[in-house]
């Protein structure tokens, strides 16, 4: 490799660095809006859920109630904060006009994009990790697959990561990031499977998961855990995956044409 490719490649790697690490800092400043949401509300979803209703419901897909719903939990905060660094920060870095660094540095747009996407994986598997943790204290987990969770768990974040993204470049506020988390993330999230299987649900109500990817991401994820699913496990991976690389594409393409950050 001659000097030139070398310093070209040198630059990169320290814009791509740089973004990593600024935006690693702001999930450890204010952790108590990053990890402690997340931990507090996951102990009231297993004392009200797990504990009380759990006892009524029973077993779910021949596992304990408790145990059936840990899988949707940790993706459900997994998917939130994963979307919510990279869609937060980026409407944040056009809000206080530090993009403009961003516009005028020597980076391809990939790599912005890629940047970004890292920090908010780092986000949401941190988060996911630990709302474990707390799951650990409310049950036991006989891990079917260390790797196929693990899988499952770092597509489902680079996804959500990369939703946020093309979330920010269409949003003209903070209110409308979370306009779309709580009214489209969240519901979808919600009827994917983290509290019942989807057998459970009415025909039509199936047939409407079969297009939900929260859906298979969850479902997806259960099977690492637990060894249980509504779909078949490769099912999942690929849509998960293509989901992901879809969305990828979509927002280097975004950030290329200036949607949202050019004037």
């Amino acid at each position: 490799m001659s000097a030139y490719p070398r310093r070209v490649a040198g630059r990169r790697w320290i814009g791509l660095s740089t973004l990593i690490v600024r935006e690693c800092g702001v999930i450890l400043q204010f952790w108590g809006y990053t990890v402690a949401p997340p931990i507090i509300t996951t102990i009231l979803y297993f004392a009200i859920f797990g504990e009380v209703i759990g006892k009524r419901v029973g077993p779910m897909g021949g596992v304990d109630y408790i145990q059936y719903i840990s899988p949707g939990l940790i993706m459900l905060w997994t998917i939130v904060q994963a979307y919510g660094h990279t869609a937060g920060g980026l409407v944040g870095a056009r809000f206080f006009k530090y993009i403009e660094e961003l516009l005028v540095a020597p980076l391809p747009d990939w790599i912005v994009v890629v940047g970004y996407v890292i920090s908010g994986v780092i986000r949401g598997i941190l988060v996911g990790v630990t709302v474990l943790i707390i799951t650990l204290v409310f049950t036991r987990l006989q891990i079917h697959s260390v790797a196929a969770s693990g899988a499952v768990l770092l597509l489902t974040a680079l996804a959500s990561s990369v939703a946020g993204i093309i979330a920010a470049l269409f949003a003209k506020s903070f209110e409308q990031i979370y306009g779309v988390q709580n009214f489209v993330l969240t519901p979808l999230l919600y009827v994917g499977g983290i509290f019942s299987s989807v057998s459970t649900l009415p025909t039509w109500a199936q047939r409407l998961s079969l297009v939900n990817p929260m859906f298979y991401a969850i479902n997806g994820f259960r099977f690492g855990l637990l060894g249980v699913s509504d779909v078949p496990f490769r099912v999942s991976m690929s849509l998960v995956a293509a989901v992901g690389l879809l969305l990828f594409v979509a927002a280097v393409l975004l950030m290329r044409h200036g949607v949202g950050i050019r004037g």
